[in-house]
């Protein structure tokens, strides 16, 4: 191997990742979709010519660490058959998909007859087919309810249009002309990540750049191990629970697993978890694997990105036939959401054992629907996932949890589209769209806030499905170090004659003109001992009307005068304890 200068080594590394970031900022500004253009549920990635993954923006993690089993199965797949102008497409999840709305597109990436690197982008689609609404069928029983599969196959060989295989593919769903544009978007968005790595290549040559990836793998794995290695040695167990799988309505779901660290390695074993289950959401082993990934980068101390390197300590078990690892043809699309933040939490639990300081609480779940039908306005057919209806984020030690944020899943990444865009492309009324308060975890640092979001439905025959969890006190935002749950999350139907229901998660609505859904969002749980809180932390709270006086004195044991709005420091201290 040659030697190289470390400080370009650095430079190279930062340079792969900029070529990540100009492939996702692609999808952002081509796409047709609003999951694509508002919400950024895509990543993207570049692997090396032997299929090793080198850098990834991961705007949506989950779907991050499932990108090198897409890569394996099209190299495997094509092997002998790669050309240059080849584009692969995929959504298989028993095929090295994840599930099935997330559609990988990628690129072989040549310099003449020469493979140098591979370049992905992974999206979430409005529409895959099947009985669903946005990729969701909360009565799916098996793959192909779920949702159109496709396997590894090329929409252009040597840079020639396989009409065939397209014309397959948009025949199959209800919305062809955006399905079309985000394809389209995808593949525009790897060809500018192949002009960059060519010149990157340019620049540096080939020999040098292939130094260079091999010295960022080591160095991250060497970060990783360093990080694991503060983590004490042990097995450490958890478990957290899914509200059901939309077909067994009682069942609560279980993920069970323990977590051992040793020395400078760490596994992941689901072994104790439920098996799989008749609906959708099942975790195929990308996923599960994954999830496990947020869970651990999320916790050690320091940064440190996903790439070949840093995967080498992590071992994950699942057993074949599982929640986890499922069998063919299980249905799957709910597993990046609902799965994943079971998966996530109880990964948060069983650390948060051994290093609390490094641990959070649990984030509010997911519950809010996908939507889908006939918009008026345009005669077209429309989908959209209802990204407003955010909870907040668990609190962890030193911090408060983020309002308003997407799911564990995403760790932030997932944007809430602009209300009245929203309404633009939708046939929907935005009537409220505020934090909420008091559904926050109480806490010496508390959970993040959630939304309260209610909309009204501008046309006749609009499906949504309620895909979600966290609605019942098994599955709400629990509380970590002697914090507070949170409270769970709660939809309803309002109907034109007054009628209010609740609604259940993981079930199909389909609502007339007029007709109002709410969803009060939950915040996340808290971390701490919620009388530890200072004073004017909570004071705040209050005056910021995200906490009312009641939960501040029942909570937080801080009493304040509604009239003088002023701290009453005597029966505080009371409350308190100190007096």
């Amino acid at each position: 191997m040659q030697k190289i200068d470390p400080i370009l080594v650095s430079v190279i590394d930062n340079r792969f990742s900029s070529i990540c970031n100009e492939i996702g900022q692609t999808m952002l500004r081509t796409s047709r979709s609003p999951i694509f253009s508002e919400a950024r549920d895509f990543v993207s990635a570049i692997f090396d010519n032997q299929g090793r993954l080198i850098a990834q923006k991961d705007y949506i993690p989950v779907l991050s660490g499932a990108a090198p089993f897409a890569l394996k199965a099209f190299t495997e797949h094509f092997a002998g058959r790669i050309y240059p102008g080849d584009i692969y497409v995929l959504n298989d999840p028993y095929r090295g998909n994840n599930h099935p709305p997330d559609v990988s597109v990628v690129k072989p990436i040549f310099r003449g007859d020469e493979l140098l690197f591979w370049a992905m982008a992974k999206g979430h689609h409005a529409d895959v087919g099947g009985g669903g609404v946005g990729g969701y069928n909360p009565e799916a029983t098996d793959a192909w309810t779920d949702a159109i599969r496709i396997p590894p196959v090329k929409l252009y060989e040597r840079g020639v249009k396989q009409q065939d295989i397209w014309d397959f593919i948009l025949i199959n769903v209800h919305i062809p002309f955006l399905v079309e544009g985000d394809l389209n978007c995808q593949i525009g968005a790897c060809t500018v990540g192949e002009r960059s790595l060519l010149a990157l290549t340019e620049k540096y040559g080939f020999k040098v750049l292939n130094t260079a990836i091999d010295e960022i793998f080591d160095a991250y794995e060497m970060k990783l191990r360093a990080e694991i290695k503060k983590i004490p040695n042990g097995t450490y167990h958890a478990e957290r629970f899914i509200d059901h799988d939309g077909i067994n309505m009682e069942r609560l779901v279980k993920v069970s697993v323990d977590v051992t660290v040793k020395d400078e390695d760490v596994v992941y074993d689901y072994t104790t978890s439920d098996g799989q289950v008749q609906g959708y959401i099942n975790s195929t082993y990308a996923n599960t694997l994954s999830s496990s990934l947020i869970s651990l980068f999320s916790t050690i101390e320091k940064k440190v990105k996903i790439n070949e390197g840093s995967l080498r300590p992590i071992t994950v078990i699942a057993p074949e036939g599982s929640l986890l690892n499922p069998l063919e043809p299980a249905p799957t699309t709910a597993s990046t959401v609902l799965t994943c933040e079971a998966i996530v939490e109880a990964g948060w639990l069983a650390l948060g054992q051994a290093v609390p300081q490094f641990s959070q609480a649990a984030w509010g779940r997911w519950a809010a629907p996908a939507s889908g039908g006939v918009n008026p306005r345009t005669g077209k057919f429309f989908g959209d996932i209802h990204f407003m209806a955010k909870g907040g984020g668990g609190g962890t030690q030193g911090y408060d949890g983020w309002d308003h944020m997407g799911t564990v899943c995403t760790m932030g990444g997932l944007r809430a589209p602009d209300p009245e865009l929203h309404e633009t492309v939708n046939p929907f009324l935005v009537l409220n769209y505020e934090l909420l308060p008091d559904y926050a975890g109480p806490g010496q640092w508390r959970g993040g806030n959630g939304t309260h979001y209610k909309w009204q439905v501008l046309a006749d025959n609009i499906a949504f499905a309620m895909f979600g969890s966290g609605v019942r006190k098994e599955t709400g935002p629990c509380g970590l170090m002697g914090g507070k749950d949170g409270i769970c999350s709660t939809q309803y139907l309002i109907k034109n004659d007054g009628t209010k229901d609740w609604v259940d998660v993981n079930r199909f609505v389909r609502t007339e003109k007029g007709e109002i859904l709410e969803i009060l969002a939950s915040g996340g749980g808290g971390f701490g001992d919620p009388f530890k809180r200072p004073m004017a932390e909570v004071f705040k709270d209050v005056a910021n009307e995200v906490v009312s006086i009641t939960a501040a004195r029942e909570q937080y044991g801080v009493v304040i005068d509604p009239e003088t709005m002023t701290i009453d420091q005597v029966e505080t201290a009371k409350l308190r304890g100190q007096a």
